[in-house]
């Protein structure tokens, strides 16, 4: 997806279209259990907020923050990013 990204922002630069990817953690939501194996414990959390430097899921609200400023004016000059949204986990 990163590269599909980048090359749709290379081809929809020239009509001022911009073209981002956002990359979240793992989330707490009705998903996790999937992403988990269906083994939704407090072990099976514990294990993976210790991969999370800021220690915490990702919530709704974190990437629709995320979502909202790529699609702000204050993110005019971003395109063909992939945005982490992830606690520093991919650090």
């Amino acid at each position: 997806m990163i590269t599909a990204t980048r090359a749709m922002a290379i081809e929809l630069a020239r009509s001022k279209i911009r073209v981002n990817a956002i990359n979240p953690v793992a989330g707490d939501t009705p998903l996790l259990a999937t992403f988990m194996g269906g083994q939704d414990t407090p072990e099976a959390r514990s294990r993976i907020l210790t991969t999370i430097p800021l220690g915490r899921l990702s919530t709704p609200t974190d990437i629709a923050a995320a979502a909202a400023f790529l699609c702000s004016d204050d993110a005019s000059m971003i395109t063909g990013v992939a945005l982490e949204v992830d606690g520093g986990r991919c650090l």
